[in-house]
């Protein structure tokens, strides 16, 4: 425990060192907001280095990809290996080399041109903040920021490095960095810390600390040293496999050589020799490499359908997820938002009061456009009474108003049960009327307290109820249909009234919309856990709420993907299983999000999905291949301890094999279509796939060793005849593996069938393939003929005991959940 707390301040020690800038002194200032920073002192500022620079690159470099794809394990294993079989002249047992180049060089350039695109599309993405400078607005990236600028900050917005609110008032969610969703009201003075992001309202804001300096830097240089990021189930599975491989082979290796050279009295190159092949055997090298570039293909065609991918494990999840949570705007229809009608209440008294749109139009005017709503109302309402408010509070998503207050009183502007609260039953029919024709209805009314932002508790007259509407996206019917084909659930989670949720969820062709809840009557986590269960649509979410429907679906055992483009789904995204962000959304919600729709386009999510489906499904199909000779060689490995007899197979054998009946059909088939639901465990489904054909393969082999011995066969013969018995066996699994069969399919089975012939006839001698004996023949034919039988057995054995096991586990896991209910 000491050594690695140790180890951990070392690494800290050394990434901040790493990161600390090389910065010169400068006479800091106070800069006006309304001029910012001149150009000289920008200048200055960037040439001793106190710009905003990242202290976490967005991207490994190809310096660390060359090292990371060379400077593996494996590699030192194999390169230990040639010096072995060099060292007794064993040169053409090298063959296995190229190949391990040739994968590298693979592995390296795929993922430099993933690196690449994705780095470009990175940059296209680039957070970008709102500078004053010169007395002039202007859009920058943020880490050309320097120190002292004058930053605007907006909904929406998060916060790139330590600020002071110079001028203006927002509402800040610090909850990435605190983990409390509250909203705290920063005002002059105040200080903004990076990480956290604007809720509502506008300021200007003078950075104090950039770079390396600022609060989220040292947050992420801590994170950086406690862990190296959370993986995959396919990949954590893998480097389970890798592991336990690679602490296998050692002992291995060393009992089989010390059994050749020592008990059976073989000479020191076959001894070296049959430890190589084993070893070899053993070891899934292309298996890793395969995973990774087929992810770093997958992101460059996410790329190209402007997907982009904060985190690679995404892909992996997105296609695991069988429920998907969505926010009605932005989602299911447009990110923009039209008022479509004013109706006046009965409290409106149009003989004494000034004209309804005035009223409202003055309200509209003394708020900042920081949401669509209000863009709308701005919009739509043009006409004036001149008046200006003394007082603003911008909007709350808490408690879901914002208010104005003028000399002759303060007025508020949201969501009907928020505002109206226990007056709203009064009010429910009217406001029902409209909601059911799927209009978003908001009240406008007087208040006969001054509003501060917070609960309201002052009686709210309604003067009038405002319609809005987003339209449906055109392509929403189509995608949703997709995702009901596919068993995926939706859930519509939103703030608006439930009930116009419902409609809208409707015409998007949503199974279930009908059902839906106010979630403002969900007040205890049992009852979330149950709605979550339930109900499709939900109504006056609030953003705490959201992050619980996401914990309740998961501790349900469902694999969840959120949708989202406002700050309000941070919170979610971040506790999603997968987080989908749209482009024109809010700053916070795309760098929350592992994907990033660049167009906000909703309709591509189904190739998305698709493309996942592609990666993990090949990628598990490719796995049992490599898989089967890994099981293969580790039993052959203990039957020729445990019956002591040297491995009988060549190192250049074992690449011939590997070659043709694993590397180059696995590349292929990673790389094709695939749109089959994922099941299973990732590491179960490979190796119930790959065991079958493993045990006939050792069966085949292990019966020709012994035979061969008992009728005074050469271990020369054995040699070969195991070798094509292990190509017929790795032919068949093969087939089964790529079922159904297309055109692509055939031509890789048929082209490495063609191949293997070609190397084992005209190549023969690279390979160790020689002649065989009469009896060997006999064996051979013998043995080949029993191997399709024995595997189509021993599938139907292997796939009986996990229907076996799956029905036990089932029953056991049903006792389990009626023992809680009880």
């Amino acid at each position: 425990m000491l050594e690695r707390l140790a180890g951990i301040l070392r690494r800290r020690r050394e990434e901040e060192e790493e990161y600390e800038p090389e910065r010169l002194p400068i006479r800091r200032c106070m800069p006006d907001y309304h001029m910012g920073l001149y150009e000289e002192e920008i200048i200055e500022r960037e040439e001793a280095g106190w710009t905003n620079d990242p202290v976490d690159p967005p991207s490994k470099t190809t310096r660390d990809i060359i090292h990371d794809n060379v400077f593996t394990y494996f590699n030192l294993i194999f390169a230990i290996l040639g010096l072995l079989l060099i060292m007794v002249g064993a040169f053409r047992d090298l063959t296995f080399l190229p190949v391990i180049i040739l994968n590298t060089m693979i592995g390296i350039i795929q993922e430099i041109r993933a690196k690449n695109v994705l780095d470009k599309m990175t940059m296209l993405h680039a957070p970008k903040a709102t500078v004053v400078r010169n007395g002039r607005k202007r859009v920058i990236a943020v880490e050309d920021l320097v120190i002292d600028d004058i930053v605007i900050f907006k909904a929406g917005n998060q916060i790139c490095a330590d600020a002071i609110v110079e001028h203006g008032e927002v509402q800040v969610n610090e909850s990435l960095l605190t983990g409390e969703a509250d909203e705290i009201t920063k005002k002059k003075g105040d200080i903004l810390m990076s990480g956290s992001f604007i809720v509502s309202g506008e300021c200007h804001a003078r950075l104090e600390k950039v770079g390396a300096d600022s609060y989220i830097s040292r947050l992420t240089l801590e994170a950086k040293a406690m862990k190296d990021g959370e993986q995959s189930e396919m990949i954590r599975s893998l480097d389970k496999l890798v592991k336990c491989v690679g602490i296998a082979i050692i002992p291995i290796g060393l009992i089989l050589f010390i059994q050749s050279f020592f008990l059976n009295e073989e000479s020191f190159r076959s001894s070296v020799t049959a430890m190589v092949a084993a070893v070899i055997g053993m070891v899934p090298e292309g298996l890793y490499l395969l995973s990774s570039v087929a992810l770093a293909v997958s992101a460059v065609r996410l790329a190209k359908q402007k997907v982009l991918l904060h985190d690679m494990k995404s892909i992996e999840t997105l296609a695991r997820v069988n429920v998907l949570c969505v926010d009605k705007t932005g989602t299911i229809t447009e990110n923009t938002m039209k008022v479509q009608g004013l109706r006046a209440t009965r409290h409106y008294d149009k003989e004494t009061m000034p004209p309804l749109k005035g009223i409202i139009g003055d309200f509209a005017q003394s708020m900042s456009k920081d949401n669509i709503t209000m863009e709308a109302v701005q919009t739509y309402f043009q006409k004036r009474t001149g008046r200006r408010a003394q007082k603003i509070t911008s909007f709350s998503s808490e408690f879901k108003y914002s208010s104005a207050t003028f000399e002759d009183g303060s007025y508020v502007f949201g969501a009907p049960e928020f505002v109206l609260r226990e007056d709203y039953p009064e009010y429910e029919e009217e406001i029902r009327e409209e909601a059911a024709k799927g209009y978003r209805v908001l009240v406008f009314g007087s208040c006969d307290e001054t509003p501060d932002g917070r609960e309201l508790k002052g009686k709210v007259t309604p003067l009038a109820y405002i319609m809005l509407a987003n339209p449906i996206r055109k392509e929403a019917p189509k995608t949703f249909a997709y995702f009901e084909e596919q068993g995926v659930e939706v859930k519509v989670i939103s703030g608006d009234n439930p009930l116009t949720v419902s409609e809208v969820a409707k015409k998007a062709g949503i199974t279930g919309a009908e059902n839906y809840v106010d979630a403002a009557t969900l007040t205890t986590e049992e009852e979330i856990r149950q709605a979550v269960l339930k109900y499709t649509v939900f109504g006056r979410v609030t953003p705490a709420q959201k992050r619980q429907f996401v914990k309740a679906l998961k501790g349900a055992g469902r694999t969840v993907a959120m949708t989202g483009d406002g700050v309000n789904d941070v919170l979610a995204l971040k506790d999603a299983d997968c987080s989908i962000a749209m482009a024109s959304g809010s700053d916070a919600a795309a760098q929350a999000s592992q994907l990033v729709l660049l167009e906000s386009d909703f309709s591509c999510m189904p190739s998305v999905v698709l493309e996942g489906r592609r990666v993990v499904n090949n990628i598990q199909r490719s796995a049992s291949l490599f898989l089967v000779k890994n099981i293969f060689s580790f039993l052959l490995s203990i039957f020729s301890a445990v019956f002591m007899i040297t491995y009988p197979l060549e190192p250049s054998q074992v690449s011939l094999i590997s070659m043709f009946t694993i590397g180059v059909p696995a590349f292929f088939l990673a790389l094709e279509p695939n749109k089959n639901i994922i099941k299973g465990h990732f590491l179960t489904n490979v190796f119930l796939k790959a065991l079958p054909a493993a045990l006939t393969d050792v069966l085949a082999v292990g019966a020709l060793v012994v035979f061969g011995a008992t009728f005074s066969v050469s271990p020369t013969d054995i040699s070969t005849a195991a070798t094509m018995l292990l190509a017929i066996v790795g032919f068949m699994i093969l087939y089964r593996i790529s079922q159904p069969m297309n055109r692509i399919r055939v031509a890789v089975l048929a082209g490495c069938i063609c191949a293997l012939l070609f190397c084992s006839t005209v190549l023969n001698q690279l390979f160790a393939i020689t002649d065989m004996s009469a009896e060997c023949v006999m064996l051979f034919v013998v043995f080949s003929i029993a191997t399709e039988p024995v595997l189509r057995y021993l599938t139907v054995f292997v796939g009986s005991a996990k229907s076996f096991y799956d029905k036990v586990k089932g029953k056991i896991f049903i006792g389990e959940k009626a023992g809680e209910e009880a």
